[in-house]
């Protein structure tokens, strides 16, 4: 009895690499543009500096590769689990952003604010949208079919 073969697509392990690099530059791009366009901070609660937003991202991502790469064992994997990964970005950020603060000597209402803020606010639905879609494409780099590139001429046939 044979088991179920793997998509022609890239494997699980790239497919995660690739996908975590793409959310990483999605969400910090996104979040940039995002903030530029409505003129609003990041993270709202001042004299925290920048530590709670990196530790927050670093978070994001260490849950996405994780989500991730639970959902990519399924043969073939289903575009569903890009949910998880999505959810897990949005608790990792919010959850890395509280621990940060902490780290840095803050006060936990203000950590607890600038979490409750990024949670609450358009940075996590940022976050989560970022997630979905680096899933997604995820997903899509194991189920599709691959081959090596060649020309048209380069077939056996000739």
């Amino acid at each position: 009895m044979s088991s179920p073969s793997r998509p022609a697509g890239v494997t699980p392990p790239v497919a995660v690499v690739l996908a975590t690099v793409s959310f990483a530059a999605l969400a910090i791009a996104a979040l940039g543009v995002t903030a530029l366009v409505l003129d609003a901070d990041v993270i709202p609660v001042r004299g925290l500096g920048a530590f709670p937003g990196v530790i927050g991202m670093l978070c994001a991502i260490g849950a996405f590769a994780g989500a991730l790469a639970w959902g990519l064992r399924a043969v073939p994997p289903t575009f569903l689990a890009a949910v998880p990964c999505a959810i897990g970005a949005y608790l990792g950020e919010v959850f890395g952003i509280f621990v940060g603060a902490l780290v840095t000597g803050a006060d936990p209402a203000r950590g607890a604010a600038a979490a409750g803020s990024v949670a609450l606010g358009w940075p996590g639905a940022v976050i989560a949208a970022a997630a979905l879609l680096a899933g997604a494409f995820g997903v899509l780099l194991v189920r599709t079919p691959t081959d090596r590139a060649h020309w048209s001429w380069e077939s056996e046939d000739d």
